[in-house]
């Protein structure tokens, strides 16, 4: 990914130019999710009645918003790897894309987790509340959404990284 090359060996990544951009770690997306799937199916639990129904058009914000991450992600790849009529790359459009989908991934792993409580909560009392079955379908579609968003932020961050040089391309560098 684009980060700090000077940075040492197993250290932190702080170099001359500051700390590195690290890959997301699924861990932290895990409990961003759990996080945030506890707290809205405790808000559903005790305020249902205050809280207006979901629509669907989040959960297609957050699949069109995967739509794009995916196609960015298969062009950037096409592009660091130098494919015949990808294009130039620009290093700093490519920092901008990681940025983004870091952010990405976190984001959709809050709306999945969010989205995910109010579905367990909707599954839980659909048979006795009107406001649960209405919110079951959309809560779903919007779990969906942001599992898709961090399925497509996560590709796209690797489309971002840098590739491995091989001894082998060293070698064939230098002798030219």
């Amino acid at each position: 990914m684009v980060g700090d090359r000077s940075a040492p060996p197993g250290g932190r990544g702080d170099g001359p130019r500051g700390p590195a951009l690290r890959p997301t770690r699924a861990a932290n997306l895990v409990v961003a999710a759990l996080l945030t799937a506890a707290l809205a199916w405790f808000i559903m639990r005790r305020f249902f009645g205050d809280i207006p129904d979901l629509t669907w058009l989040p959960a297609l914000t957050l699949g069109g918003l995967a739509v794009v991450e995916g196609i960015a992600a298969r062009n950037t790849k096409a592009r660091v790897e130098k494919r015949p009529r990808a294009g130039q790359l620009n290093p700093l459009l490519v920092a901008r894309l990681a940025v983004l989908a870091k952010a990405s991934s976190l984001g959709g792993a809050i709306f999945a987790g969010a989205y995910g409580g109010v579905a367990a909560w909707a599954l839980s009392e659909h048979a006795t509340l009107l406001a649960a079955r209405a919110n079951l379908a959309p809560a779903l579609a919007g779990l969906v959404g942001g599992l898709v968003l961090v399925a497509a932020a996560l590709l796209l961050e690797r489309a971002c990284r840098v590739p491995d040089q091989s001894d082998d391309q060293d070698e064939s560098d230098e002798q030219r």
